[in-house]
């Protein structure tokens, strides 16, 4: 049995204990500060809890003693610490951090990694799976020209000004909209500004916007370096989200004022477990001698398990990190150091019973515009 502690009982962390609680190949122990939280997951679900203060190593110590594995579904500032006990302790990681420091501290400690230890960030949607899906698509091209990767987790019945409702962690939402963007451009890495680059979408008839958001490539930059001209990763939202962001953010200076802008969503903005994930990734460059595009388009809902209504963020995010999991349980994953997502071929992860969550139900019909043309 392969012995897993669960860092965070929130909002995603709730769906990855529901899906590894009962899955009969793991034990799983479930760890926060909160007591009152882990009470409610207890009620709900047979699994272990604890409580733990993440901030303090030796907390970890002792959570991680005995553990095969140990998934961080906390905010990505307790990451690195969790991430050098990990390797202390011998555990693999994996995490759902989009914070592209964060990252490549975990990357860093994972040069110190044991035979059979793994360190896995980024394991959730964006970054995440569509790395994985993204990458598949070029596989078998002689030369890239497009790699274009578009996420949205957005409430099906939009009702407020910012047509937009909180879906997970806030504190990742403002790393997204406020941290230098990661692309290639003209064949070279660069940073460039998020809320730029917009365009419009028409999906099943519906228009949305796309801009530039911060860590949701991944580590594909550096995979795709020297191989593809252009590669770019945004986020998807109706018509007019980001015009109102760019306000709060520039114009009144609230990203000055991270604490301030997280207490005026988080007070403004309620929580929908009625969303959809919209995933759009194309690629096109020279196949066969001549110039392709290629599309993976997919929609998922959120869906209803065993009584109670689960948001289709916490679908794809928890399905995205419990499939690498279960890979790395079966040696079906790099056996050691750090391992990236496009590592894993989209029909393995498909295959998985985890990752099988992201089959789409229905087929939907994509077409882009772009501002000046």
């Amino acid at each position: 049995m392969h012995s897993v502690l669960l860092l965070g009982s929130g909002k995603i962390g709730r769906m990855i204990a529901k899906l590894l609680g009962t899955a009969p190949e793991y034990r799983l122990v479930v760890a926060d500060h909160d007591e009152a939280a882990l009470q409610r997951l207890r009620a709900q679900l047979p699994v272990e809890t604890r409580v733990l203060d993440a901030a303090r190593r030796a907390d970890l110590e002792v959570a991680m003693q005995g553990m095969d594995s140990v998934i961080s579904a906390l905010c990505f500032s307790f990451n690195p610490l969790v991430a050098e006990v990990a390797c202390d302790q011998g555990v693999s990681y994996f995490d759902l951090t989009e914070d592209v420091a964060t990252t490549r501290a975990v990357k860093q400690v994972a040069s110190r990694a044991r035979p059979a230890q793994i360190f896995m960030p980024q394991c959730g949607l964006a970054p995440g799976f569509v790395s994985i899906a993204a990458h598949d698509l070029t596989r078998g091209f002689e030369r890239l020209d497009k790699v274009f990767m578009r996420v949205g987790a957005l409430p099906q019945f939009p009702s407020n000004a910012l047509k937009y409702n909180l879906t997970w962690s806030t504190d990742g939402l403002i790393n997204e909209y406020l941290n230098p963007c990661e692309s290639i451009h003209q064949g070279s890495r660069r940073d460039v500004l998020p809320l730029e680059g917009l365009e419009h979408f028409s999906i099943d008839g519906v228009r949305y916007e796309a801009f530039n958001t911060s860590g949701g490539l991944g580590t594909l930059c550096e995979t795709l370096e020297g191989r593809v001209d252009e590669l770019n990763y945004k986020t998807i939202r109706y018509q007019g989200h980001r015009d109102l962001m760019a306000f709060l953010i520039a114009g009144l200076r609230l990203g000055d004022r991270r604490d301030l802008l997280k207490e005026i969503l988080e007070n403004a903005v309620p929580v929908t477990y009625q969303d959809v994930v919209v995933i759009f990734c194309t690629v096109s460059g020279i196949r066969a001698g001549k110039l392709e595009q290629v599309t993976d388009a997919r929609k998922i809902y959120s869906s209803e398990l065993d009584g109670e209504v689960w948001s289709a963020i916490q679908i794809t995010t928890a399905a995205g990190i419990c499939a690498m999991l279960d890979l790395h349980r079966e040696h079906r994953l790099r056996r050691s150091g750090f391992v990236r997502q496009e590592e894993v071929a989209l029909a393995t992860f498909l295959g998985n019973r985890f990752g099988s969550y992201y089959q789409p139900g229905t087929r939907s019909e994509f077409s882009i515009t772009s501002e000046g043309g």
